[in-house]
This record gives C-alpha cells, structure tokens and sequence, in this order.
C-alpha cells in the first residue's frame, strides 16, 4: 500500500490538534488519559506532538471522550486556518468545547 504525502494543510490540522488536546489535558498526565481513552501512551504523545498529523477517528473520538471534548468542537478548532493558541486554552476552553 503506497501512503501519499501529508499536504501542508493536513499537517497544520495534526499539529492544531496535538496543542489542543494538550491544553485540554491540562493537568492531568499523558498516561492517565491514553490509559482512560484506551490508546497507548506513545500514540497520544505522537498526536499531541503533531508526528501522527491524520490519526484513526475512533483514536480521537476516544482520547476527546475522555477529555470531555465534543467531536463538532474538536473539528471546529483544528479546522480554522487562523487557530492559535489563544481562546481554547485552559478550563474554560474544555467547558466551551464540550457545551
């Protein structure tokens, strides 16, 4: 199976979304939520670091159900071009995302 090339676009949307379920885990460890979403520690640590840019859905409906994320508000910050890190940062931000 030849696996095509990421386009820049796709890898800004990993990276997008490795920083936000980073800023949603917060305080807790990588370990407790890969353990919690039924992932393993080293699959979270490559989507929160942006190396794993396209990751199985099912992968990241269970590390957002476990983060209390709504997977309409996950799509909505990682799809905007224009995210940063500033208004999804903290408890506000899982409060917002999981409404």
């Amino acid at each position: 199976m030849v696996r095509l090339p990421l386009t820049p676009a796709e890898v800004a949307r990993g990276q997008r979304l490795g920083a936000l379920l980073r800023r949603a885990r917060g305080e807790r460890s990588m370990l407790e939520v890969a353990l919690d979403a039924h992932v393993s520690p080293e699959t979270l640590r490559k989507i929160e670091s942006g190396r794993v840019a396209t990751p199985a859905f099912p992968t990241i409906a269970a590390i957002a159900g476990t983060l209390g994320l709504s997977l309409d508000a996950v799509w909505a910050e990682i799809s905007r071009p224009d995210h940063g890190a500033g208004p999804a940062t903290g408890r506000g931000a899982r409060e917002r995302l999981s409404a």
